[in-house]
């Protein structure tokens, strides 16, 4: 198991667990998709909790980032960015 999915059990476990590691992350656009068919797939940039929507300048192009789905998205916390990037 990777350091990282280590620390994210271990964190889940004392219930510290972030918004963005609450939700279903995906490395592809069509595997996001088909885990929520009827939803918007959008690209969540993890550090800061804002997605973006395909067209946009940053979909897909963050650092550190994945696709997920729209509504779980907003459940988990996160939010669209404000300024159409």
């Amino acid at each position: 198991m990777k350091l990282l999915s280590k620390i994210v059990l271990f964190v889940a476990t004392l219930g510290l667990a972030s918004p963005a590691f609450a939700q279903a992350t995906f490395p592809t656009e069509q595997q996001a998709q088909q885990h929520c068919p009827t939803d918007t797939v959008v690209w969540l940039n993890l550090p800061t909790g804002i997605y973006h929507f395909r067209g946009e300048r940053w979909y897909g192009m963050t650092k550190s980032g994945a696709f997920v789905c729209q509504k779980e998205a907003d459940q988990a916390g996160d939010r669209a960015t404000r300024n159409g990037q």
